[in-house]
């Protein structure tokens, strides 16, 4: 039974840091595709960053490029988001994924089968 519970969420003033992590259980940590999307009110849920089992050739929207990095611990077994210069339009439910390897390195939300619960970024 894949787990994934988020944490890190929080209220920031625009220019601050947040860095959210996520715990895994419940499948081998090390061997599948984890993702970073967020969801604002109103809005569809956006993918933000995705890192593959290889560690390599993280992607990332466009509109956080630059300012976030998604890192993993294998022993950890925590997906992290470190979001720097955060600005209001980052205001949203950040939630983490996990998917197949195969093919990893997509954005579309329908390829994660496992999400957490999500937590809350407010950057004013």
């Amino acid at each position: 039974h894949v787990q994934l519970v988020e944490s890190g969420g929080g209220s920031v003033q625009a220019g601050g840091s947040l860095r959210l992590s996520c715990a895994a259980s419940g499948y081998t940590f090390s061997s599948v595709c984890m993702a970073w999307f967020r969801q604002a009110p109103g809005k569809e849920r956006e993918g933000v960053a995705v890192i593959n089992s290889h560690d390599d050739g993280p992607r990332y929207a466009d509109s956080v490029k630059g300012r976030f990095t998604i890192s993993k611990d294998n022993v950890k077994l925590t997906l992290y988001l470190q979001m720097n210069s955060l600005q209001p339009e980052d205001t949203a439910t950040y939630y983490c994924a996990a998917g197949p390897s195969a093919g990893c390195g997509s954005l579309d939300p329908t390829y994660f089968p496992a999400w957490g619960q999500g937590t809350q970024v407010t950057v004013s």
